[in-house]
């Protein structure tokens, strides 16, 4: 049998799907990969259920960006604003939800959002120096905390 540039063997298109056919047949419906390394297959599901509730919440983000543009004014800019804020907030759930059951990493954008909100309190309260000091403390530790939460949920693997 020929084999490839890393070694692996050459295979025709009628032996991958008969191996497919084969691990079907045997009950193993999941890649090899994702049962070896951990964590879930599977996208984990909504505390509430199948109701689409961040796709209604990014629905509405888009009806209000879009409505904020028009409008524009004060009025729009509130509108506009809401909008930002609610499909960031609709993302974000969505993003912790698969980091903490180790179905994806999104280390980098947990802990951006942690150092945001750290950053903001602290320059209301102290200036643009501390905010920007402690801003990028939080991002620093709060990445690697959440990158060790996700190899613990997805069985030791650093991203995914």
């Amino acid at each position: 049998m020929a084999h490839g540039e890393a070694g692996a063997p050459a295979t025709t298109r009628a032996e991958r799907d008969e191996a497919r056919r084969r691990r079907l047949r045997e009950g193993r419906t999941a890649p090899a990969r994702s049962r070896r390394l951990g964590g879930t297959a599977e996208r984990p599901e909504a505390p509430w259920g199948s109701f689409p509730l961040s796709e209604l919440c990014v629905l509405l983000a888009l009806i209000l960006g879009i409505a904020g543009l028009i409008v524009w004014g004060e009025r729009g800019q509130l509108m506009l604003l809401a909008g930002l804020a609610l499909g960031s907030l609709a993302g974000l759930e969505l993003s912790i939800r698969e980091h903490f059951a180790g179905y994806r990493s999104h280390s980098t954008l947990l802990a951006g959002a942690v150092a945001i909100a750290l950053a903001t309190a602290v320059l209301l309260l102290a200036g643009p120096v501390a905010g920007t000091a402690v801003g990028a403390g939080a991002f620093v530790a709060g990445f690697w905390a959440f990158r060790e939460l996700f190899k613990r949920r997805s069985g030791g693997l650093g991203f995914r």
